[in-house]
């Protein structure tokens, strides 16, 4: 196996896990409105349906991705199938990751959480459902931009929910400690969804510039982290999906 496909792999299953807090913790905050004997077979389904969402639409893209014949010109050059995807899913990374920075600095805290009711375990796996494929979005078009090798996203994807069986709490309260971390995965997607942009329009950057400069203001965060003796507590960011006092996945 090559260097920079175990690079991308391990990246991306960084990247995902980091972003995917958010999907967990909606997941967590649905199931919560159940009896307490059927939240954790809930929470479970959900990032099983997360998983199965995430397969299903990147089988889906990746099919999309082999049309490459020219489908119209515009000003002399020729637009595909493949590279309207990579320019809608740019743009849709720019547009999400900078309202999510946005939100996260200024924005109102808990503000989708307000509009989550579900009584029965169908409306929650239903909601939950809706959800996924909202999430899922993003996960799979930053997936397309980092990588190139379709095997690597499913393992990745794969890889991805597994670890938030296992990890989710682990994973949630690092990023809580340090949101720094969070903010620069956000600062990714921007990368990615430039990157996604450059290459619909026929401008392929090198991935491994990308990564370079991801493990870069990777390195600068954690010497940071670890120069920072200070005991203050980190900046608060404005969340979405506010679960209180309550623990993340009992």
């Amino acid at each position: 196996m090559e260097f920079e496909v175990i690079v991308s792999l391990l990246s991306l299953v960084a990247l995902e896990a980091v972003l995917g807090i958010d999907n967990v913790i909606f997941i967590s905050i649905i199931a919560a409105k159940l009896p307490a004997n059927q939240q954790k077979k809930a929470r479970q389904y959900g990032l099983i349906l997360a998983g199965v969402m995430r397969i299903g639409l990147l089988l889906l893209i990746s099919l999309i991705m082999k049309l490459d014949k020219d489908l119209f010109v515009v000003f002399g050059e020729g637009f595909s199938g493949k590279e309207l995807v990579l320019l809608a899913g740019g743009l849709f990374l720019l547009y999400k990751s900078s309202t999510e920075i946005y939100h996260k600095m200024e924005g109102e805290e808990g503000d989708q959480s307000k509009q989550i009711k579900a009584s029965s375990f169908g409306q929650v796996l239903t909601q939950i459902l809706i959800m996924d494929m909202v999430f899922s979005i993003d996960s799979i078009i930053t997936a397309i931009g980092m990588v190139k090798e379709v095997w690597v996203m499913y393992v990745a994807v794969i890889a991805t929910v597994i670890l938030m069986l296992v990890a989710a709490e682990t994973i949630s309260n690092f990023v809580n400690r340090h949101p720094a971390f969070k903010m620069l995965a956000l600062s990714f997607l921007l990368l990615i969804g430039f990157s996604l942009v450059s290459e619909g329009f026929g401008l392929e950057i090198p991935k491994g510039y990308i990564y370079f400069s991801m493990a870069f203001s990777l390195l600068v965060d954690v010497f940071q982290m670890r120069m920072n003796k200070s005991k203050s507590a980190p900046v608060k960011t404005h969340e979405h999906y506010q679960q209180g006092e309550d623990r993340l996945l009992p």
